[in-house]
């Protein structure tokens, strides 16, 4: 049982992906001093090389002091660009385009997990989660140097050469505060027009490149804080934020769902990327546990590997239709470089299921 359609070619805009498999972003933490070696270089070219289309690198650390939420995460500024210019190169010899996500974890912020201690977290309204404070709310003068900081990490992913960036907007952190409002309390403009920090933040990265270098905004229903949680109980509350989103500078969305076979809205089929494209007409990118063996693509019968027919069917109709253009897989290709090709060939047996253990190493 082979996947054609995951392994087609596909264009838009001027990204031309050897494959429809995209590389979803990854937390791995092996970046010291927020500086990416060879090491990592050497991890995202292997995932190329097994069939890859697009790879969106592990979130990376604007320019804010406050940006990340542990040590070992890279950053996507100063002396990390040099290092980031390797790992370019490296995917782009192995045949893939390739994105930074660009992050900043607001009151996510660990400030004890990281070298700098004494900076505390930053966020709408200093809450990580109701009833659950974490740092500072955010003045007007650090709203407009964090806006800056993401166009000047746009500015340097053009520079350097990559083949667009994504904004992460999701699961709970500094985007995503300002839009859910259990942690956007504000009775400013910010807090009135909870959508208009992201829209700067894409305008920004948009006046700072060109017209034609691709925005990827990363957005989720879905918290760290609370797995329920919802912004949007129907197409019509989903369409408007969409619509701003895209009139912004956004080209491609990338919805994040827990499992991507879940339907999003009573009285249809469709998930969470699916909605998205048939009410913005911008391609998208749907994820959430493909190729995780105990969910999808493969399950284990004893020892052996078998292909979960239904959902492998219902991922191919997807892609096929026009439903949604683009797959990103996680774990999977953590616990396997070449899950792709194994995949593309049929050849599920031979598949390393992803395993926790695997999330120490770089393999």
């Amino acid at each position: 049982m082979t996947l054609s359609s995951l392994f087609s070619p596909c264009t838009i805009g001027q990204l031309n992906l050897g494959s429809r498999l995209v590389m979803a972003p990854m937390t791995r933490r092996m970046s010291p001093g927020g500086m990416p070696g060879a090491d990592v270089a050497d991890y995202y070219r292997r995932r190329a090389e097994g069939g890859v289309g697009l790879i969106i690198s592990e979130g990376t650390g604007i320019a804010d002091r406050a940006a990340l939420a542990e040590r070992g995460v890279p950053e996507f500024h100063g002396t990390a660009l040099a290092g980031w210019a390797d790992v370019l190169h490296s995917v782009h010899a192995a045949g893939a385009c390739m994105f930074p996500q660009l992050w900043h974890v607001g009151s996510a912020r660990k400030p004890d997990q990281t070298d700098t201690p004494a900076v505390p977290a930053v966020s709408p309204s200093g809450l990580f989660a109701p009833g659950k404070p974490n740092g500072e709310a955010l003045d007007e003068a650090r709203i407009a140097a964090i806006i800056a900081a993401y166009g000047d990490a746009a500015a340097d992913a053009m520079r350097l050469g990559f083949d667009g960036i994504e904004l992460h907007a999701a699961h709970g952190y500094l985007i995503d505060q300002f839009f859910w409002g259990p942690t956007n309390q504000r009775s400013d403009i910010w807090g009135r027009e909870p959508w208009r920090f992201a829209q700067e933040i894409i305008r920004e990265c948009r006046r700072r490149t060109s017209a034609q270098f691709p925005i990827c905004l990363r957005f989720s229903q879905w918290k760290q804080q609370d797995y329920p949680a919802r912004l949007f109980d129907t197409p019509a509350l989903l369409e408007p934020f969409l619509a701003a989103m895209a009139d912004a500078g956004t080209d491609i969305f990338h919805c994040s769902t827990r499992r991507f076979w879940e339907p999003e809205f009573a009285g249809s089929r469709m998930n969470l990327a699916g909605w998205t494209r048939k009410l913005s007409g911008k391609p998208v990118i749907t994820v959430g546990s493909v190729g995780l063996d105990e969910d999808f693509l493969v399950t284990r019968v004893g020892d052996d590997p078998v292909p979960d027919s239904a959902r492998l069917d219902l991922l191919g109709d997807m892609l096929a239709s026009g439903e949604i253009d683009l797959v990103a897989v996680g774990r999977a290709l953590i616990g396997d470089a070449h899950w792709g090709n194994k995949v593309r060939d049929g050849r599920f047996d031979q598949i390393t299921p992803f395993t926790r253990e695997a999330l120490a190493r770089l393999d």
